[in-house]
């Protein structure tokens, strides 16, 4: 029967993935000497937000996701990631396996609302695997489950995913609206001829605080509005 240990011993942002994927490097140990054919190897990746400290501007941004601080205690729980499958092609002590992660950055996702309030720092990450191990046998193969007990932890740097967004949306943000409220943002920019969505935010910002300064508009990149 196999013996196996998962570890995570890295992540990095895949530059020229379609969409933003994190690669994570996994680590996999089988103590117990026997050859294993393959792993269907299934991972469930969780934030674990109690695990770390926040500043006081990180706070003010995770308020809409926590509520106040003197209520964190109760209201701040592990929050989903993703959950993905890779396969883990044959190998006997220790073999190291790529595992692509796709991420969204929807501002409305709780894991996007999450990772975008951080300033910097670490971003403590749990990793519970499942999944179908074959094993090489004299007779043949056999057909092993992995144990509900693997799991790794690991800290990812919040410099990862800053990266992983510049790379895909430099400069810009996404944010997502019903159609009728796009129709009405529409038709609001065309009577007042505003050049970007950007602006047209910008401008709407202005008239609600008329006495707060407007946000200037990126000259880069633009705050998406995407309809729903």
């Amino acid at each position: 029967m196999a013996d196996l240990i998962f570890g995570c011993t890295g992540v990095s942002a895949d530059r020229y993935a379609a969409t933003p994927t994190l690669t994570f490097q996994l680590a996999v140990t089988e103590r117990s000497g026997v050859r294993v054919h393959a792993i269907a190897l299934r991972c469930q990746i969780r934030i674990e937000p109690h695990r770390r400290r926040y500043t006081a501007s990180e706070a003010e941004r995770l308020h809409d996701l926590f509520g106040d601080t003197s209520r964190w205690a109760d209201t701040v729980k592990p929050i989903q990631l993703a959950t993905v499958t890779a396969m883990v092609p044959t190998f006997t002590a220790v073999t190291e396996v790529e595992l692509p992660v796709p991420c969204t950055y929807d501002l409305e996702v709780a894991s996007a609302r999450y990772l975008q309030g951080l300033d910097d720092g670490t971003i403590p990450l749990l990793l519970l695997f499942s999944g179908t191990v074959f094993v090489a046998t004299e007779q043949g193969f056999s057909v092993e489950l992995v144990p509900w007990s693997a799991e790794a932890s690991y800290r990812m740097p919040v410099a990862v995913w800053r990266e992983l967004v510049d790379a895909h949306f430099p400069g810009s943000a996404w944010l997502r609206c019903s159609r009728e409220t796009l129709d009405a943002l529409s038709a609001y920019k065309a009577r007042h001829a505003l050049p970007t969505w950007d602006a047209t935010l910008a401008a709407l910002l202005a008239e609600a605080a008329p006495g707060d300064p407007a946000p200037a508009p990126d000259q880069e990149g633009e705050t998406g509005v995407a309809q729903r």
